[in-house]
């Protein structure tokens, strides 16, 4: 497995790969990787792809600097895992490499319409300007035929969309399914923060969610919406930040089951100090890619 830090040494890895003809494939991460970015990998791996996966903790899609202070981080183990798990090259740069410019340098806004402005664009200004313009670099560097995100960041995977189409970038987005703990629990990086007490409590987010797409059947979207908040509200260190039952595709709140026939249910919990997210899909037509 290569590993490069500048953005010169990575351009002519991945135009030595094209010259052979292989397709690329972009993982982007954060690091603190875990199996569910791992089945990312084999994702890609599975297609073909000459795996390109990035290891940068992206300080400017952070709108709190406690969050990004204590933002897991194991530089070494992320790639063991990847090299293990197939990945043929890592980009692991250095803030001053991904912003040469500066990240307190007016950034460019992106057009990112209504998906970015709920729920995560309504609780973290900022974030998904962040989240977009290291995205856009990143496509820009490796120049991916295919990128693959988790569907955990289900909001995240319509934005990106959305900034591919504005911004004219030509790749194709895979999303991939969630993966969970044994006990229900969405994988995530931060859910290394949690004391063993909190990760013990933390499962009940998706079973409440998961108990909620059988109530759905017999009871409106508000009544649905309230027994899932409740019901993680009891649960002893969580609190419900927001929880919104949306339309699969513009992200946009419904308030009846009959309003579209694509609807997920978006949530964010505070389990002590950590902040987890997870979803659930309540209808979905067959043959329907999520965002």
């Amino acid at each position: 497995m290569e590993i490069f830090r500048t953005v010169k040494d990575l351009r002519q890895y991945v135009e030595a790969q094209r010259a052979e003809g292989r397709k690329i494939g972009l993982i982007p991460t954060m690091g603190a990787l875990h199996e569910g970015h791992l089945s990312l990998v084999s994702a890609a791996v599975g297609r073909g792809d000459t795996v390109v996966a990035s290891v940068f903790v992206n300080p400017v899609q952070f709108n709190n600097p406690t969050d990004l202070a204590t933002y897991p981080r194991d530089e070494k183990s992320d790639f063991d895992k990847l090299q293990r798990a197939g990945v043929a090259a890592v980009f692991a740069p250095s803030v001053e490499e991904m912003y040469p410019e500066g990240i307190d340098k007016p950034a460019p806004v992106f057009d990112l319409g209504q998906v970015a402005e709920v729920m995560e664009g309504k609780y973290r200004p900022g974030h998904f300007q962040g989240v977009a313009r290291v995205v856009s670099l990143l496509m820009r560097m490796v120049a991916p035929d295919r990128a693959y995100f988790g569907e955990k960041d289900f909001q995240q995977i319509a934005v990106i969309r959305r900034m591919i189409q504005t911004e004219g970038i030509n790749v194709e987005i895979v999303p991939c399914p969630i993966v969970r703990a044994d006990d229900g629990l969405a994988l995530s990086s931060r859910n290394a923060l949690l004391t063993p007490e909190q990760r013990k409590t933390a499962p009940g987010i998706h079973r409440a969610l998961a108990q909620s797409v059988e109530y759905s059947l017999s009871h409106s979207v508000a009544a649905t919406h309230d027994s899932v908040v409740e019901s993680i509200d009891a649960l002893p260190y969580c609190r419900v930040e927001y929880f919104e039952i949306v339309d699969g595709i513009t992200l946009q709140p419904v308030s009846d089951w009959a309003d579209t026939d694509y609807i997920a249910g978006c949530i964010t919990v505070y389990c002590g100090n950590v902040r987890l997210i997870d979803n659930i899909t309540y209808r979905k037509p067959a043959g329907t890619q999520n965002q």
